[in-house]
């Protein structure tokens, strides 16, 4: 007897293979395109998705489809600089987002690495306990930690008001609203995406390579430097890639922790969404920063295939 004979299909790894892809297609593919479609919609007519991309005019068909939100995101008009590139708000936005987001990278790589080899290199019986450590903060509300950081970082916060009592200071130092407030806390919420799959990638290392690198001649920093890194390669690229890409989008740090001059480009999509209330040009700012991070992760993928069976 065929199991599952009321499937209309034989249940195998084609089946388990393509879930994934329709949830992909479900809930990637068909948002992305539904946002593309209201990217290029003349307001004037509505932002419906499902609308029509011709209509009949005068007994002539005309394509109804509005670039001018794609070309706005670029070129400055509001002051009578037409075709000038790179001088809107919209461009400083995606030039500060992609600052932050690798300066946050950069900040997580450095602390968490020696977190994550620390706990891959301690006694099996207390890795659970440091794990546990780094994942405590998702147990915490993501909006009241970042609300306590205004807590700590305020002129008369708690490190102020340390500084102050230890004589270090003698007036508060302005943190808050700055570069140092948002890096402080895109770090902060980030750097457990950079830890867990660091630990993942060095806990799986066979620490004996170490061991003969030394018995070579080798020093502890070229044996780490040329064995332990280069092991760690993938755990490198997937941490990076989990901070990166949520940072680009970042909106709730930014608006709680930052300045004026530090408006990056989910703040922008958001004001022009709910505030100016334009959906297509909205959209047209998402879909820009959807490109952003996933071209340069598809040539990178790319080259990394390319270069596989040449390292292996």
């Amino acid at each position: 007897m065929k199991p599952f004979p009321w499937l209309p299909f034989k249940p195998g790894r084609r089946f388990v293979i393509g879930l994934p892809f329709v949830w992909l297609v479900v809930f990637f593919v068909l948002p992305f395109l539904i946002l593309l479609r209201i990217s290029i919609t003349d307001m004037g007519h509505g932002v419906d998705p499902f609308a029509p991309l011709v209509e009949a005019v005068s007994g002539s068909w005309h394509v109804i489809l509005k670039y001018e939100n794609y070309l706005s995101i670029f070129r400055d008009s509001a002051q009578g600089v037409e075709g000038v590139l790179g001088n809107t708000i919209y461009m400083d936005a995606y030039k500060t987002s992609l600052k932050y987001a690798f300066l946050t990278t950069v900040l997580c790589l450095l602390i968490g690495y020696p977190f994550a080899y620390f706990i891959a290199r301690a006694k099996p019986t207390i890795r659970p306990a440091l794990l546990m450590m780094v994942m405590l903060p998702f147990w915490t509300s993501f909006l009241l930690r970042v609300y306590a950081w205004k807590g700590i970082l305020a002129d008369q916060g708690v490190l102020n008001n340390l500084l102050l009592r230890l004589g270090l200071i003698q007036e508060p130092i302005t943190m808050l609203y700055s570069d140092v407030s948002m890096l402080v806390g895109m770090t902060y919420v980030y750097c457990p995406f950079m830890i867990l799959p660091l630990y993942a990638t060095l806990v799986k290392m066979d620490f004996r390579l170490l061991e003969a690198a030394y018995d070579l001649g080798a020093s502890a920093w070229k044996a780490f430097w040329l064995i332990t890194v280069p092991l760690s390669k993938s755990g490198i690229v997937a941490g990076a890639m989990l901070v990166f890409i949520p940072s680009v989008g970042e909106f709730v740090i930014p608006s709680l922790l930052g300045g004026a001059e530090n408006i990056m480009i989910g703040r922008v999509v958001w004001d022009e969404m709910f505030s100016s209330n334009n959906w297509p040009r909205a959209a047209a700012l998402s879909i820009v920063m959807i490109l952003l991070i996933l071209v340069p992760l598809a040539l990178y993928y790319r080259y990394d295939e390319r270069n596989a069976p040449a390292e292996a």
